[in-house]
Formats: structure tokens, sequence, C-alpha cells
């Protein structure tokens, strides 16, 4: 793919973005349309983000959960930029503000802050002995494509699906403490609500077998690119939906509770 192509395609979903607009996949308009090219977009998305002053601050990794596959005809992961515009604590009146999103849905994640550069062949507890906290999240994710309908391609190239991280309260990893979490990540409960109704359940192993192998893919995924840069230090990383994705409306609360994992749950309202 031209780079002309590449830019063009990125200015279109940048546009989108953010702006409740709705465009036809571009998988259907260049059926030729290849993973690796949409990375080379992901890469030409955050030249423009930074140009307008965002900072790339982690990445998100999208379609870890294999029992959403079906849903959506995707049937691998995915993962986009995260950036200060788009990643924040919980809001002081706990309200998050969707309006601009097109479809948006909310989805309870794992999310790690890492504290030294990851690498290739690095074994689940020497990522681990790498993330300097770790932090229950809601992102919320946003189709610029009608109906939740598009290719892997279009995904990647949509900014991994990405509106909006929110990042609950962070557990400092101490060394002593390791262990403990290593078994707890993949085996930790979680419940979603809808003002105040559960409706769905979902556990760490949901996630490729739990959120540090969910980064483990990432980290390899990313040694093979050689148009966007491996995970360094510094960088938060969210790991994927633990249950299904639900799409959301003004007013509504959702909240969850954890079990397992020494992590609060998070309530946040709709707006």
């Amino acid at each position: 793919m031209r780079e002309e192509e590449t830019e063009s395609i990125a200015r279109e979903a940048l546009e989108s973005l953010g702006a409740g607009r709705q465009i036809e996949p571009f998988s259907i308009r260049r059926p030729s349309f290849t993973a690796r090219e949409a990375y080379r977009v992901t890469a030409a998305l955050r030249r423009l983000r930074e140009k307008d002053g965002a900072a790339s601050i982690g990445r998100k990794i999208g379609f870890t959960n294999r029992g959403i596959w079906p849903e959506y005809g995707i049937y691998e992961p995915i993962w986009g930029d995260v950036y200060d515009t788009t990643a924040s604590e919980v809001p002081a009146d706990g309200v998050i503000r969707v309006s601009h999103f097109s479809e948006p849905k909310i989805e309870p994640e794992i999310v790690f802050g890492l504290a030294d550069d990851l690498h290739p062949g690095m074994d689940e507890q020497a990522i681990l002995d790498a993330i300097a906290w770790v932090a229950h999240g809601f992102e919320i994710v946003q189709s610029i494509f009608p109906g939740w309908r598009f290719a892997i391609p279009d995904c990647i190239a949509g900014a991994g699906m990405h509106g909006a991280l929110i990042v609950g309260p962070r557990l400092a990893i101490r060394a002593g403490e390791r262990k403990a979490l290593l078994k707890a990540l993949p085996g930790f409960a979680i419940a979603l609500h809808r003002n105040g109704e559960e409706i769905d359940t979902g556990k760490g192993a949901n996630v490729l077998d739990g959120p540090l192998s969910a980064l483990k893919h990432l980290v390899g995924v990313l040694a093979s690119d050689d148009l966007n840069p491996p995970l360094r230090a510094g960088e938060l990383v969210t790991t994927g939906t633990l249950t299904r994705a639900f799409p959301v409306a003004a007013g509504e609360r959702w909240s969850t509770t954890l079990s397992g994992i020494d992590l609060p749950g998070l309530a946040v309202t709709i707006g």
C-alpha cells in the first residue's frame, strides 16, 4: 500500500473517531487491505494525533476474550494506542461522557503499568517483575463502522476500537506479593452490573488465559512489527474485556465487584 493511501485512511479514521461519525469499512472499499497494512495506519494515526498535541502513553489489547469472537467474527487479538487525551482516572463525579463516541460499549479490564521495558522471550513471571502497578478499569470502545461490522484490518485502522480508558485505584506491586498475584490474575472473578442488576460475569482467564498471558502475546506481536515501538517502561497496557462488551446509554450506572484479587470494584455513571 502506498504511503499516501496509508495517510488517507489514517486521516479518515481520525476524522471519525470522537466525532460520532461512522464510515464504510475500509476492507469493503479495499478488499486486499491486510492487518500489516492496518498497523501502518496505526503508526500514521499516532503521528497525526501527536501532531495535534496528544501523547501516546500505552496500548490497549482488544479481542483477547475468546468468548466474544463469534459475536464479532474476529478470531484473533488486535492492539491500539492509548493517549493522554483518552485515558484518565475515575472522574470525581463518577460520570463518563460518551456522547461523542459511535455505538459506545463498556468493557471491564485489568490494566498494568510498566516499570521496565518488555522483551520477547520473557515468561509471565519475568513480565510481572517488570510491572509497577495493576489496576481495574473500564474501557469505552466504539465502532466507527456501522453496526459493529468489520474485518480485522478495520479494527486495527479504527484505533483498535479505542474510545476512552478509565483507570481505577492503582495497586503498587511489592516484591513479596508477586507470587500470589501471579496465581490470582488468571483465577479471580468479576461481576458486571447495570443499574444494580448483574448482567454478566467473567474471570481473569477469559483474556487469553490471563492478563499476563495477554500482555505476553502483545510483546510477541510487537517483536515482529518494524512500524510500531515495543513496550517500554512508563507505558500502561489494558488487557481486554473480562466479560462481554455492552452498549451504554446516558443515565446508566455501571459497576463491578471483584473477588480473588486485591482490587476494588468500580462504579461509574454514563453521561
